[in-house]
């Protein structure tokens, strides 16, 4: 089991920045893979960025060149660094981790954290 807390949401003018943090605990050495993901009044939820144990990167089309994910193992926290936000980027954002899917041992999400773009 994994519990995710995220902080650093907030209000920022469009073309400023954010960086958003996931603090991990318990079967923190169990985790493949740590994401971000963000949901719009009235959409969907949709993956922002993931970053695997091994350090590999996938971001949405939308955020590449803006947005980068990184983590501190030492803390166990996943970062995401919000730059030259749009004000399309406003949404709850919620940082997810999950095991090998061959393992299947768990799949957790955080409680979210608002980001709200002004124009």
């Amino acid at each position: 089991q994994v519990q995710l807390v995220e902080s650093g949401g907030g209000l920022v003018q469009a073309g400023g920045s954010l960086t958003l943090s996931c603090a991990a605990s318990g079967r923190v050495f169990s985790i493949f893979e740590t994401g971000w993901y963000r949901q719009a009044p009235g959409k969907q939820r949709e993956l922002v960025a993931t970053i695997t144990s091994g350090g590999s990167t996938n971001y949405a089309d939308s955020v590449k060149g803006r947005f980068t994910i990184s983590r501190d193992n030492a803390k166990s926290t996943v970062y995401l660094q919000m730059n030259s936000l749009k004000p399309e980027d406003t949404a709850v954002y919620y940082c997810n981790a999950r095991s090998l899917p061959g393992l299947r041992l768990f799949d957790s999400w955080g409680q979210g954290t608002q980001v709200t773009v002004s124009s």
